[in-house]
C-alpha cells in the first residue's frame, strides 16, 4: 500500500523568519536563490508587500520550503522582453532534504492558481538558473513555457519562463 504526500501552501508570516533564515543558510538553497543576504532581502520585501503572496510549502504538515508570487512592479526593474505588463514573478525553493518527491510542480501549480484567482495578473513568470534543471522541469509541469535565456546578476545564465492567465 502506497501513501501519497499532501503538499499545501500556507501564508508565510513574520514568525517564519527564523525558519526561512535557516533554510537560506544552506549552500544548495543559495545556489538557486543567490546569497543568503540577497535572498533574505527579497523575502523581507515580499513579506512586507501587499502586492505579494509569500507562502510556506508544507508536505504532510511539515514545512519544507518557501515560495512567493510578487507583482513585477514591486521589484522596480524593467520587465524582461516577452513578459507583459501586469505579470507576477514566481519563485520557490524546497530544502535539499525534501528533494525526494516532485514538490516543485505542485507548488507552482497551486501558487499560480492562487495568483490568477486573487489578482488581475495577466501572466506569471519565473527565472530559473540553467544549473537547476529540476526546477525548470517543475515550471514546465506547471504550464510555464520557455521564453529566453537571460544573464541574471546573482544566478548567472537563467531561463525566463512564462505562464499566461488561463482563458
Amino acid at each position: 500500500m502506497t501513501t501519497e504526500s499532501t503538499v499545501r501552501l500556507r501564508p508565510a508570516t513574520a514568525e517564519d523568519r527564523f525558519l526561512i533564515r535557516r533554510w537560506l543558510s544552506d549552500p544548495q538553497v543559495q545556489s538557486w536563490w543567490g546569497t543568503a543576504a540577497s535572498a533574505e532581502a527579497e523575502i523581507t520585501l515580499a513579506l512586507a508587500s501587499t502586492a505579494a503572496l509569500p507562502r510556506i510549502i508544507e508536505r504532510d504538515d511539515i514545512p519544507i520550503g518557501y515560495a512567493h508570487a510578487v507583482e513585477h512592479g514591486v521589484w522596480a526593474t524593467r520587465l524582461p522582453e516577452g513578459v507583459p505588463a501586469g505579470a507576477w514573478d514566481i519563485d520557490y525553493f524546497v530544502t535539499p532534504a525534501a528533494h525526494d518527491a516532485p514538490t516543485g510542480g505542485v507548488t507552482l501549480e497551486m501558487l499560480t492558481a492562487d495568483v490568477f484567482a486573487t489578482t488581475l495578473a495577466v501572466a506569471c513568470s519565473g527565472l530559473v538558473s540553467i544549473r537547476n534543471e529540476a526546477a525548470a522541469r517543475a515550471y514546465e509541469r506547471a504550464g510555464f513555457r520557455w521564453l529566453q535565456v537571460l544573464q541574471d546578476p546573482l544566478l548567472g545564465p537563467s531561463w525566463l519562463m512564462l505562464k499566461d492567465r488561463p482563458a
